[in-house]
């Protein structure tokens, strides 16, 4: 387990009783990257989470932080901290000793610790709101107190177990671009559980798509996206169209199952297009900035997605087209 890695995962496995939640998982996160662990509930993302925080303790293999073997070490001693999706704010304290908590616990001073919690409040954007109670306070600024805290003891690695999941849709997207800045200025390896694609793919340097226990795939948001190692991965990270080998062998020559952005379909006239291509419209979903149709090419069911304004027909057999190069041939089928 090398020191070059902030977390390295050799061999990890979790069993609760009949349930394996994790299955023999090796993984590895860069020193200072924006690290994502993406995948449906019950795919064994936050149980990860757990065990590199110390709250859960693998039932075999290892876990390591910056080099140093933490299998076994209480979560006190770990050089992470974790922020989670209800906050875990204690209502009696203000929000300077909410954020002052973990070095009240060393032992600091009430005043250099008050300093400290003051610098975490100010790169959070809440300077001046130390002497309410978190009550008082938005959702937002909840969550922007408890990353202070989070923050202000330094630990080598921040883990955030679905922060923004309590968070409305425009508070979660600024929240979004706080937290990638944050990392920026900090400097510091985050670690991020979350089931919300569009999430992962924003925010990530890499992500690790998670099902049944397993890793599927580890990459840049764009290598998960455009290039999906199977057809979970195709499906999950952004409901790709799955086309079968044998429609796949028709069009590009090999006996394998293909990945199909709807952004990456147009549609054509009927005339001199194959026939397997071919179909008819039957749904259709106005999405703002884009349209989103659905087709039905002879019991294929695959999905287009255009931009808002483009002309499109409304009614009859219409045909799909693509550039090879949008059509992914994938290693695995699982």
């Amino acid at each position: 387990m090398p020191a070059s890695t902030a977390v390295s995962l050799s061999k990890v496995s979790r069993v609760f009783g009949p349930v394996t939640a994790l299955d023999g998982i090796d993984l590895d996160v860069r020193p200072g990257e924006f690290f994502a662990m993406l995948g449906p509930s019950g795919s064994g993302k936050t149980t990860c989470l757990r065990l590199v925080a110390g709250f859960e303790q693998p039932s075999s293999g290892r876990v390591a932080i910056f080099g140093e073997d933490v299998t076994g070490v209480p979560p006190y001693r770990r050089a992470v901290n974790t922020v989670f999706q209800d906050y875990a704010l204690f209502p009696h304290f203000d929000v300077r000793d909410n954020v002052a908590y973990p070095l009240m616990l060393r032992k600091v001073s009430k005043a250099e610790r008050h300093a400290a919690a003051e610098a975490a409040l100010e790169m959070v954007r809440l300077s001046g709101y130390g002497a309410r109670r978190p009550a008082q306070l938005s959702g937002g600024q909840r969550q922007r107190v408890a990353l202070a805290r989070a923050i202000v003891a330094r630990p080598k690695v921040l883990l955030l177990d679905e922060p923004l999941g309590a968070l409305d849709l425009k508070l979660r997207e600024s929240m979004q671009e706080e937290l990638k800045s944050l990392q920026r200025a900090l400097g510091l390896t985050f670690v991020f559980v979350t089931h919300d694609q569009g999430e992962a793919l924003s925010m990530a340097d890499r992500i690790a798509v998670f099902s049944a226990g397993r890793i599927e795939q580890v990459g840049s948001p764009e290598d998960v996206y455009r290039r999906p190692a199977n057809r979970f991965v195709a499906d999950f990270v952004g409901s790709a169209n799955i086309l079968p080998p044998g429609l796949v062998a028709r069009l590009a020559g090999e006996r394998r199952w293909a990945s199909l952005r709807p952004e990456d379909v147009r549609l054509v006239a009927c005339e001199g297009a194959d026939p397997a291509l071919v179909g008819r419209i039957t749904a259709r979903s106005y999405l703002g900035a884009s349209t989103r149709l659905a087709l039905d090419l002879g019991g294929l069911s695959v999905h287009v997605v255009r931009p808002a304004g483009e002309l499109l027909p409304t009614e009859g057999p219409v045909a799909i087209a693509f550039e090879r190069e949008a059509l992914h041939l994938m290693e695995r089928e699982a």
